[in-house]
C-alpha cells in the first residue's frame, strides 16, 4: 500500500479543540507484569490532554482500563501508580542500578519468587496446592487464589462511575464451557469486578470467574487484543485508536531453549494484532471501492441484488490506528510477563511514557493529513520511515 505523502500533510498540529470531532480509543493488550508499559502510555496521553472516550482491554489490559475508567480524570494516573506500586512491592528496586549482566539472573529470581509466593494485592498460592484440593472445586483447577485482586479492584475502582460515566469500557473473556469469546461492554450492560477478573483469569494459574451461571477464563486464550472488536463497531465519527501491545511480533532467531520459549510467547500473543489490522485495512479498501463502483453504475442496474449486497459493505469514517509496542530488553526472559520487580515495573512504565510522548510529538503524527475516509496505521517508535495508508 502506498505511503502517506508528507508534502500533502498540514504544516501545523491540530489545535486541541479539533479533537472534539474524533473519538480517542485506547486498546490494551494482555501481558501480565508488562502492563506497567500501558500505564506509562496513559500517563503521557493524559499529560498531552487527550481524553479517551472508550477503553477496551484484555487480561492486564482490562485491569488497567478499569483503573482508568473507574476514576475521575485527575485521579487516574495516581490510581494506576498505586496499583503498580502495590503489585511490585515484594521486590524493591535496588539503590544502585545492577550491571546488565546481572539483570537476567535478578529477573529470573524475581519471577521465581512470584511463582512461590504470589504477588501482593493480586494473587497468592493455594495451600494445600491444587492437586490436593477436592475434585470439582475451583481450588482444584487453579494454582493461585485471586481474592487479593478482587479486594484491590474494589478499593481502587469505582464501578458505579464506570456504569454511569461517559467513558465506555469493554473487556473480553472466554466462556469455559462453550469456548466462545465474549465482550462485556458498559455500553450494553453493567460492569462489575467479576467482569474484570474474568478477563484476566488465565488458567491454570487463576480460577475461572462465574458470571450469571457461566464461567469465564482470560480473553487472551482466543485473542490477546480487543482491536478487532473496536474496529467492528460502526461509527460515523473519525476514530483515533491507540493500540498498546505488550509483545512484539519482530525478534531475533533464538539461540537457546529459553529464548525459544520467549520468542514463541511473543509470536503467539502479537500475531492477532497484525492480522486484525490487515483485515481492517482490506475491509475499508473494499468498502470504499464498492461504493465508488455503485456510483458509476447506470440506473437500471442499481436494483440488482448483487448491488444491494455490495451497498451493505461498510464504508465508514477514517480510522487512525497508532501502534505502541513494548520491545523487550535483551536481558528479559520468557518470564517477563510474571516478573513483578519494582525495577522492571519502573522500566516498563518509563518506556510506555517515552514511547507515547515520542509518538504524540512526532511530526509524522502531528502533521499527517486527516482525510474523511481510510485507515492509517502508525508505528512511530519503530524504524519505519512513514505510516501505512489505505487506498483512498
Amino acid at each position: 500500500m502506498p505511503n502517506t505523502n508528507s508534502k500533502n500533510a498540514a504544516t501545523t498540529a491540530l489545535p486541541p479543540q479539533d479533537h472534539v470531532h474524533e473519538d480517542c480509543i485506547l486498546v490494551l493488550q494482555g501481558g501480565g507484569a508488562l502492563g506497567a508499559y500501558q500505564a506509562g502510555v496513559f500517563e503521557a496521553l493524559y499529560k498531552h490532554q487527550r481524553e479517551p472516550s472508550w477503553l477496551a482491554g484484555i487480561s492486564i489490559g482490562a485491569i488497567n482500563a478499569a483503573l482508568i475508567a473507574g476514576n475521575p480524570p485527575q485521579h487516574r494516573v495516581a490510581r494506576l501508580r498505586e496499583f503498580w506500586d502495590l503489585v511490585s512491592s515484594s521486590v524493591a528496586a535496588p539503590l544502585a542500578a545492577p550491571a546488565v549482566t546481572m539483570r537476567e539472573s535478578l529477573n529470573d529470581a524475581s519471577a521465581t519468587q512470584v511463582m512461590m509466593f504470589g504477588v501482593p494485592g493480586f494473587f497468592s498460592p493455594r495451600f494445600p496446592p491444587a492437586p490436593f484440593q477436592p475434585r470439582g472445586t475451583l481450588e482444584a483447577i487453579s494454582y493461585y487464589d485471586t481474592t487479593p485482586l478482587r479486594q484491590t479492584l474494589e478499593r481502587l475502582v469505582d464501578f458505579d462511575l464506570i456504569n454511569r460515566g461517559p467513558l465506555r469500557l469493554s473487556v473480553g473473556a472466554v466462556n469455559v464451557r462453550s469456548g466462545n469469546f465474549e465482550y462485556f461492554d458498559s455500553a450494553r450492560q453493567p460492569i462489575d469486578v467479576r467482569h474484570i477478573m474474568a478477563s484476566g483469569a488465565l488458567p491454570p494459574g487463576f480460577p475461572p470467574v462465574e458470571i450469571d451461571g457461566e464461567y469465564y477464563w482470560d480473553g487472551g486464550l482466543v485473542s490477546n487484543t480487543p482491536l478487532q472488536y473496536v474496529l467492528d463497531q460502526a461509527s460515523k465519527r473519525r476514530r483515533v485508536v491507540f493500540q498498546v501491545d505488550l509483545f512484539s511480533a519482530r525478534g531475533e532467531l533464538p539461540t537457546t531453549l529459553a529464548e525459544v520459549t520467549e520468542r514463541e510467547k511473543d509470536i503467539r500473543f502479537s500475531s492477532r494484532t497484525r492480522l486484525n489490522t490487515t483485515i481492517e485495512l482490506d475491509l475499508h479498501v473494499i468498502g470504499q471501492a464498492a461504493h465508488r463502483l455503485i456510483e458509476k453504475l447506470p440506473p437500471e442496474l442499481r436494483d440488482d441484488p448483487d448491488v444491494h449486497a455490495l451497498a451493505r459493505v461498510r464504508c465508514e469514517a477514517a480510522v487512525d490506528v497508532v501502534h505502541l509496542i513494548y520491545r523487550s530488553k535483551h536481558y528479559e526472559t520468557q518470564a517477563k510477563d510474571f516478573e513483578f520487580s519494582r525495577l522492571s515495573m519502573n522500566e516498563h512504565w518509563n518506556a510506555g511514557r517515552a514511547d507515547m510522548t515520542h509518538t504524540l510529538l512526532d511530526p509524522r503524527w502531528m502533521h499527517h493529513e486527516r482525510g474523511a475516509t481510510g485507515v492509517h496505521v502508525f508505528d512511530l517508535t519503530a524504524d519505519s520511515p512513514s505510516p501505512k495508508k489505505a487506498a483512498p
